[in-house]
């Protein structure tokens, strides 16, 4: 079973392209690989709504190569791509709401883009290892828990028709054309780094902005939503070990918790934690109601029987870790 030493060794001087590098979980993966010596090269659009942050590389800027090029540009990626060993393929358009306002952006992002990177590929560096980051929104409203990889897809927003289109060309590049290639699905990923601004990547960032605001958490419904998260650096691990692995080749991959929790105790830990603030419970907007999923947590045995991965931070102290990130880093990312 692969363990960290096999994947260090796998990035020690290896060529690592990552497309939203600048972004939440793809800065994180930035600085976990330049401590493993890897050469890495960021692709960013910097559009501001897609959750970029120049911050997001501070004390690694120099040792990176960061080109500010959009995925949808067929001619950048079919350059970038050359000479890469490994590709973390993290460019997205993850708003679910934006997805319904503007589904044909999210299209060109999410499924037309996606089949560029890879015809880049295998056009001019079939030889690399690509890991996808895909998403639980495509298993829709959960017709059993916890949601194994045997789930039905039937995702209930544009964003999850259209992460579902973008994971399987992947799947379907390494079955067809033999570019090495896997997905995980993420469940709620958060930690240091992601955006705080709005809800687009992740209704916790909000969250945590208000409570540093000292103002309440607006907790959507009854708060009896269940769900898991991940921290960052344990999603991390598991990309890196998806990427070095041949076990995960052609392979999807849930990611998922052991603790699991309804948003309003969610939201009265983050309180405690905090030492202060509060929350309410608020109708859902119409707009989001119409694509809530209901309660969602996942079975990540897969994961962790073909590569060894399982997640090592608590909740609480992911969440303590998180708001001390940005009661030290507000000002640059409010």
């Amino acid at each position: 079973m692969p363990g960290t030493n096999d994947y260090t060794r796998a990035y020690s001087g290896a060529r690592v392209l990552i497309t939203g590098g600048m972004g939440f979980i793809g800065s994180n993966l930035a600085h976990r690989l330049v401590e493993l010596d890897a050469q890495v090269t960021l692709v960013d659009s910097l559009i501001p709504i897609y959750g970029g942050n120049q911050r997001n590389i501070a004390g690694i800027e120099h040792r990176v190569r960061v080109n500010i090029a959009d995925v949808r540009d067929e001619y950048s990626m079919n350059y970038l791509v050359q000479g890469q060993d490994y590709l973390f393929n993290l460019a997205g358009q993850t708003s679910h709401l934006d997805s319904m306002t503007d589904p044909y952006t999210d299209l060109e992002i999410n499924c037309r883009a996606q089949l560029s990177i890879l015809e880049a590929c295998r056009k001019h560096n079939p030889n690399l290892k690509l890991v996808y980051a895909s998403t639980r929104q495509i298993y829709g409203k959960p017709d059993y828990l916890p949601v194994d990889e045997r789930h039905l897809l039937h995702p209930v927003d544009v964003n999850g028709v259209n992460k579902m289109a973008g994971e399987w060309y992947h799947i379907l590049y390494n079955n067809v054309y033999g570019i090495r290639a896997c997905a995980l699905r993420l469940t709620n990923t958060y930690g240091p780094r992601m955006r705080v601004k709005d809800a687009r990547q992740t209704f916790l960032g909000i969250w945590i902005k208000r409570l540093i605001d000292e103002e309440p958490i607006q907790v959507f419904g009854d708060g009896s939503q269940i769900r898991d998260f991940n921290y960052v650096d344990d999603v991390v691990e598991a990309m890196l070990l998806a990427g070095a692995s041949p076990a995960a080749d052609g392979g999807i991959f849930n990611l998922g918790s052991d603790e699991t929790i309804n948003l309003r105790d969610l939201a009265a830990l983050l309180v405690e934690i905090n030492g202060g603030g509060s929350f309410e419970i608020v109708p859902f907007p119409p707009d989001r109601k119409v694509i809530d999923i209901g309660d969602y947590y996942a079975d990540y045995r897969m994961i962790q029987g073909r590569l060894g991965w399982r997640p090592k931070v608590s909740l609480r102290e992911g969440l303590r870790r998180t708001l001390e990130f940005y009661r030290r880093e507000r000002e640059y990312y409010w």
